[in-house]
């Protein structure tokens, strides 16, 4: 399975609005310029520079023992080896072998372990679960230490550290620096939630890796067209989709992210009904038996309206609001007590509440409230439900209506409803408010039916739930552009491209909270200002490269830098892109061709452009994953072709 990674200089080698990091202090005595410091996402709490770099030599130490993470072991040797070490020993702190000072020492385990606890001097292990400390010595002493505070804390400090190898003449080396880290939420990840055709298995092995990678701890399993999931409930998987869920608990577990088994039965559970509760006990028990340690019951898009059976009107009353809570309640409660409580690493029962995204106090929230255990977990999707905010206040508010720290299911980047036919959502994780980690028990993001393209906007939301007060969208958004393309400068620079062009974020109705192709009409309005002053040929010459870059974006995505699953993802809007690209270079340079009163090359590219934008129009979404099917994909509309309809009249005239 292909890795990504983005060392520092290929980061570095970006323009300072891609990857800006913090400099380093210079005396005022030192003449020459210090370098900046590698950037690291998720934004750490605290990065500072130590001074001279360590140089990976040829053979390198690391220094474990039986507390040492595996997986962070595992990762840590791979990454040594990518970078310049052609024999990575694994030795005890108490037997390094005589004769090796002049190699790189990499301590890797528990902070307190009294070797790295000496190692890291001034890099402090915070005390909050998953924390982590981390300091480079260069110079004589070549001496790495990474000490958690538990064994996920480990791995985290590995991530950090793969991404701090710099390129040193023919060899690498990792900047000196001392980081003290740890997330500002407990839960962090995705929710597989959304409608249409799921994810196949090797999509979600390959998202595992990348959560661990963006240090998400979190991925809840409850696509809603798995019929065993919903429609099926009561039904066994079958060996062949349970041996999957295994192997997925498994890659989870290694990368450190907690495998959430959803199951949603309320389309037709009978909550009265001891037989339905065992059965829903026996489908979880399945899944604990496979290694899974936590799990949701989303009770989302239902009706509480009608029961499902006559015994639940006997046990809860007429339907209505009062009554379904205190049924969802009743088995909640009994599914707590009676199988979380009982079954030993098992996490806090989740839940979703059948009113999931108001602020409005009503019967049946007051009923959860007063009622529900309260080591249950509430989601929340915010205001609406694709909300275009979500502050401080509304966190606050929703926390007071379910007497508990709400855990944010947030529709964002999800593509299954109308608003998004034919659209990919590129734009960046933002609009979430800095502080919610004081109100929220955590965030999963609901991802597209496009797993690899969903990776853009699951990229910001893991840095914003590692550190919330640090976050800038303007600054993560191309870290995530530079990761998918693997650090590539050429192939970074077209995703943004690219990703401005897919940047509409839409809700179910009314304006959308993140506009369209925003760089494209800057530089339009710049254009039309321009020609309107009289300066025509200024005007052309400065829109050109931006559309030149706009219709060679796709060749060079497809190019071989960037992850091949976005581009099998994105291949029918990369296909519309290039033909809008090249229909408004044609159509820039129609509008060249008239201001030097050429009328015939002017006409036959304006023809040109009309018939490269018929073609665009033309393409469809192919294969259809999405329940909107073969819809057109949407680039850059509202902005693009806008653009184009006001160049051709001006043709006209």
């Amino acid at each position: 399975m292909r890795r990504r990674k983005i060392t520092p200089a290929a980061c570095l080698a970006l323009a300072a609005t891609l990857c800006a990091g913090a400099l380093l202090p210079v005396p005022a005595a030192q003449a020459a310029p210090v370098p900046p410091l590698p950037s690291v996402s998720p934004t750490p709490q605290s990065l500072t520079g130590t001074g001279a770099a360590a140089v990976v030599t040829g053979r390198v130490l690391v220094v474990a023992d039986g507390q040492t993470d595996p997986a962070a072991r595992d990762r840590l040797v791979r990454e040594l080896r990518a970078h310049g070490a052609d024999r990575v020993d694994t030795v005890a702190p108490d037997r390094i072998p005589a004769g090796t000072s002049g190699l790189l020492k990499v301590r890797l385990g528990p902070g307190a372990r009294p070797d790295i606890a000496q190692a890291l001097g001034g890099a402090v292990v915070p005390g909050q679960a998953e924390g982590y400390a981390l300091r480079v010595s260069g110079g004589t002493s070549r001496q790495i230490a990474l000490g958690g505070k538990d064994a996920a804390g480990q791995f985290y400090a590995v991530q950090t550290l793969r991404q701090l190898f710099v390129p040193s003449g023919g060899g690498w080396k990792v900047a000196g620096v001392q980081v003290s880290d740890f997330p500002s939420m407990p839960l962090r990840g995705t929710i597989e939630g959304f409608y249409g055709a799921p994810w196949t298995h090797a999509e979600r092995l390959d998202q595992m890796d990348f959560y661990g990678d963006v240090k998400a701890n979190t991925y809840i399993y409850a696509p809603k067209d798995d019929p065993y999931h919903r429609d099926k409930w009561r039904d066994p998987y079958p060996a062949d989709k349970l041996a999957e869920l295994g192997e997925l608990v498994a890659r989870a577990g290694a990368n450190h992210v907690r495998f959430t088994f959803a199951l949603s039965p309320g389309v037709s559970i009978c909550y009265s009904d001891r037989a339905d509760r065992d059965t829903l006990k026996r489908k979880l028990q399945a899944l604990y038996d496979l290694g899974a340690r936590a799990f949701s019951i989303p009770l989302d898009d239902i009706s509480y309206t009608r029961w499902n059976c006559a015994a639940d009107e006997t046990a809860y009353g007429a339907a209505g609001r009062t009554a379904a809570a205190k049924a969802q309640v009743d088995l909640l409660n009994d599914l707590q007590r009676d199988f979380i409580a009982s079954h030993e690493g098992a996490r806090p029962l989740q839940m979703v509440p059948t009113e999931y995204g108001d602020l409005t106090d009503t019967t049946y929230k007051q009923t959860l409230r007063a009622s529900l255990d309260p080591s249950v977990e509430v989601m929340w999707t915010g205001t609406d439900t694709v909300p275009p905010e979500i502050t401080n206040a509304q966190a606050e508010k929703a926390a007071q209506l379910f007497g508990r720290k709400v855990f944010v299911w947030d529709n964002y980047p999800v593509n299954d409803y109308g608003n998004t036919s034919g659209r990919l959502l590129l734009a960046p994780y933002d609009k979430r408010e800095g502080g919610l980690a004081a109100h929220l028990s955590g965030i999963v993001a609901n991802p597209m039916n496009q797993p690899y393209a969903s990776k853009v906007a699951v990229f910001g939301a893991a840095d914003f739930t590692w550190n919330d007060r640090a976050y800038d969208a303007r600054r993560s958004w191309p870290r995530a552009m530079a990761y998918l393309a693997g650090g590539d400068q050429a192939a970074t620079a077209a995703l943004l491209v690219f990703g401005d062009l897919e940047h509409l974020a839409p809700t179910f109705g009314g304006t959308p909270w993140q506009t369209q192709a925003p760089e494209l009409a800057a530089r339009v309005a710049a254009f039309w200002q321009a020609w309107d002053a009289g300066r025509r040929t200024q005007a052309i010459s400065a829109l050109r490269p931006y559309a030149k870059a706009i219709a060679t974006a796709p060749a060079t995505i497809r190019g071989g830098a960037v992850e091949k699953g976005f581009t099998d993802d994105a291949a029918s809007w990369l296909d519309a892109t290039e033909l809008w690209g090249r229909a408004t270079v044609d159509m820039l340079d129609a509008l060249q061709a008239r201001e030097a009163g050429d009328e015939a090359k002017a006409a036959a590219l304006l023809a040109e452009s009309r018939e490269l934008q018929r073609q665009a129009r033309a393409v469809r979404v192919s294969p259809p994953r999405n329940r909107w099917g073969a819809a057109q994909p949407q680039v850059g509309d509202g902005v693009l072709d806008v653009f184009l309809a006001a160049a051709d009249a001006r043709l006209q005239r």
